[in-house]
């Protein structure tokens, strides 16, 4: 029987709505699979998004996923997919690097969307899978 359970920090924004900060489930072997909602650019102390632009928002939501791992066991290195949803495609070449400071190498397989809305007018969120 496949169990799981709900993974909750305080070192990362509460959810806004009626969701978890991330699910584990256990796949046999040993092994976990973690699977985190989508990480806006919040300050966890203030509910607000990040000064300084999508850039700034972009290290925000990460240093939010770091922390929702870490609660989960796992960090970047066990990272094996993302997917980042920006309100504005253009904004790509600034996320990118930032993005790239964070994942091991290699890095993690990705998918990018633009998406023509984000929660509380966020300009990117992130969500990750992981295996531990």
């Amino acid at each position: 029987m496949m169990t799981h359970a709900a993974v909750k920090t305080d070192r990362a924004p509460q959810a806004i709505g009626p969701y978890s900060q991330a699910r584990v489930v256990e796949i046999g072997h040993g092994q976990r699979m973690i699977f985190t909602a989508g990480q806006l650019g919040l300050v966890p102390a203030t509910g607000q998004l990040a000064e300084g632009g999508v850039e700034a928002q972009t290290r925000q939501a990460l240093d939010n996923l770091t922390a929702v791992l870490e609660a989960a066991g796992a960090g970047w290195e066990q990272v094996v997919k993302t997917v980042i949803f920006l309100a504005d495609m253009s904004d790509f070449g600034q996320v990118n690097p930032v993005y790239g400071e964070y994942v091991s190498d290699p890095p993690p397989a990705r998918s990018t969307v633009a998406v023509k809305d984000l929660p509380l007018g966020g300009r990117v969120e992130i969500e990750v899978v992981a295996v531990v």
